[in-house]
């Protein structure tokens, strides 16, 4: 669907949940789509020792480097949680940026960081891979969703590494 679309987007991952299927990602990738880290087993990362973290970080960009040929230079910590030691670990891997979302997308609602609940020119928007038996929906669902919100608020979606 994105594709089709033409929809430039990120896709952070975790090797826990790719593991399986690299290719798939490969392809993705080969679109034109961009891939950055997101932890090797997605942890609270604030509950790690800077090793621990290292480790989480730093062998995921192994595995990034191997599989799709490039060490990414954008992270994006689980949960949104981080600490000193996260973006010092990551530092120490090439990382660059961690940005963090503004808003996150589910099949049946739209969560925002800021109270009064409003998208803004710039704001990074966080969707998940996900099948109906995870949130009684679909990515397509996702999208549809997400789409729909941000052409009616006048809104187009761009790449996030053009805003970093």
């Amino acid at each position: 669907m994105m594709q089709d679309l033409k929809i430039p987007y990120t896709a952070f991952l975790s090797n826990y949940l790719i593991e399986d299927d690299y290719g798939y990602f490969r392809k993705m990738q080969s679109q034109g789509h961009t891939l950055d880290n997101h932890t090797l087993h997605h942890p609270y990362l604030p509950g790690l020792s800077y090793e621990e973290q290292k480790t989480e970080i730093c062998d995921m960009q192994d595995i990034m480097e191997k599989q799709f040929g490039k060490r990414p230079t954008v992270f994006r910590p689980p949960y949104g949680n981080y600490n000193q030691d996260t973006l010092r670990a990551a530092r120490s891997c090439g990382i660059k940026y961690a940005p963090i979302w503004n808003e996150e997308v589910f099949v049946d609602h739209w969560e925002y960081r800021e109270d009064d609940q409003k998208m803004r020119r710039g704001d990074i928007v966080l969707t998940h891979f996900r099948g109906r038996s995870d949130w009684n929906g679909t990515m397509i669902d996702d999208m549809r969703r997400f789409l729909n919100k941000i052409t009616r608020e006048g809104y187009a979606v761009a790449r996030l590494e053009d805003y970093l």
